[in-house]
């Protein structure tokens, strides 16, 4: 079988896809690899902060969310496709830019500090949110099905390397150089932004103003993402998963720098703990995406896959309950984020592909970043009133666990949904 035929068959690729895949591959990785490198530090800078002070720091990136999502939803209407993405990562790497010269001029800085915390959990959300918006825009809901595994793969193997680079070279460069060495893996995006745009063009031959490469901008109001979400009952859907999912990973991560900073009292001890977890995670995760998904997607449909992690998570948060100690709820967290990088978000991304243009990236993004930071923020001051209250790692672990049954039920509807939206003529309405 000749080697092109091989490549096509272990990517579920069809002829004339290869060159996409490799290049939606390309730049996931260069994307999530340029988030990775800094995840550890971040990590390593809130237990430093102080674990009390974690919820003010989840308020104020939901602030900031709320602050900058108009401001995008402006652009989406007022800059063209072609130009949206390379505009959207030129800023966040001019801040790099800036956060080089801070960690430079002062690297103890707790100002700059709690400043980078919540800057990179705005950053992580907008460039993750904005590649999945343009892929939607690349490639239509069978392609989607197919090669969206495979693609998201490409995250997962910058994830790994990412916490790598970190573990390697961070004590010999410091944290401004791993600043700019994420600077530049982000830039390095826009090539692949620019020929999977062409190839999109000369794939499907869309008409003007509808393809990823398209000079007109989308247009809409910048504020159309939020009543988008409140008139479709679909969207919602969607939104209630990201927002529940949301809650239980907080409380998860809180839970997890508590018993982390308890065991690791030096900060390079736990930014070295958190590298090995990340790592973990996103090793399954690539399994996950490149052997698992497209294939679970084809024997059980898309409604079986959106349902499969709730299932698995509730087993792991059952154990949990039995043996609420660090080890298990490390392992609790490799499987539950894994699954949600490897098989739940590329399968939910996929009901995106159903929608219109202004949904994909306004709705999108606003559910992407407002409505999950909102749950980071409501999650992380639910957790220290439960706290108070008395509530262990084993009663967080039963309430997450009851939250996983109601996102099957959910996860069903959605799939329900997808399935009529794909089977009407044309890119159904978000309301539909």
């Amino acid at each position: 079988m000749p080697a092109a035929a091989v490549i096509r068959s272990l990517l579920g690729a069809r002829p004339g896809e290869e060159r996409a895949v490799a290049l939606a591959f390309s730049y996931f990785f260069l994307l999530l690899c340029s988030y990775y490198l800094l995840r550890p530090v971040r990590d390593a800078m809130a237990a430093t902060a102080g674990l009390g002070r974690l919820p003010l720091l989840f308020t104020a990136t939901f602030l900031v969310m709320v602050a900058i999502t108009p401001m995008f939803g402006a652009l989406v209407a007022r800059v063209s496709k072609r130009r949206l993405l390379p505009v959207v990562y030129g800023f966040f790497a001019a801040n790099l830019l800036a956060f080089f010269v801070a960690f430079r001029l002062d690297p103890g800085s707790a100002v700059t500090a709690a400043t980078f915390f919540v800057w990179l959990s705005v950053f992580n959300m907008f460039v993750v949110s904005v590649f999945w918006s343009f892929m939607a825009d690349v490639f239509r809901g069978e392609e989607a099905k197919r090669l969206y595994g495979p693609i998201a793969a490409g995250g997962s193997a910058g994830a790994i390397v990412g916490p790598l680079l970190t573990h390697w070279v961070a004590e010999g460069i410091g944290t401004a150089g791993l600043v700019f060495i994420s600077m530049s893996l982000l830039l390095a995006t826009v090539p692949c932004i620019r020929a999977l745009a062409h190839w999109s063009v000369e794939r499907h031959g869309e008409p003007p103003g509808t393809a990823a490469e398209s000079a007109e901008p989308i247009g809409g109001g910048f504020l159309a993402g939020v009543t988008l979400l409140a008139r479709s009952p679909y969207l919602l859907g969607i939104a209630a998963v990201v927002a529940l999912g949301s809650v239980v990973g907080t409380f998860m991560y809180l839970e997890l720098q508590k018993l982390a900073s308890a065991m690791y009292a030096d900060t390079g001890a736990r930014t070295a703990f958190f590298a090995r977890l990340d790592l973990a995670v996103n090793v399954v995760a690539l399994v996950l995406q490149g052997v698992v998904t497209m294939r679970l997607i084809r024997r059980i449909g898309l409604t079986g896959a959106l349902v499969t992690m709730p299932v698995i998570a509730l087993g792991s948060f059952v154990w949990l309950v039995l043996a609420p100690f660090l080890i298990p709820l490390a392992v609790t967290q490799v499987v539950r984020r894994s699954g949600e990088f490897g098989v739940a978000k590329p399968s939910r991304e996929v009901l995106f592909t159903a929608v219109d243009p202004e949904t994909k990236y306004k709705a999108k993004n606003f559910i992407d970043t407002v409505i999950q930071r909102g749950s980071d923020m409501g999650a992380s001051w639910l957790h220290g009133l439960l706290q108070a209250k008395g509530m262990l790692l084993a009663g967080f672990g039963t309430l997450s666990g009851g939250v996983m049954v109601v996102l099957v039920g959910v996860g069903v509807a959605l799939g329900r949904a997808y399935a009529r939206q794909e089977g009407a003529a044309g890119p159904a309405s978000p309301g539909s």
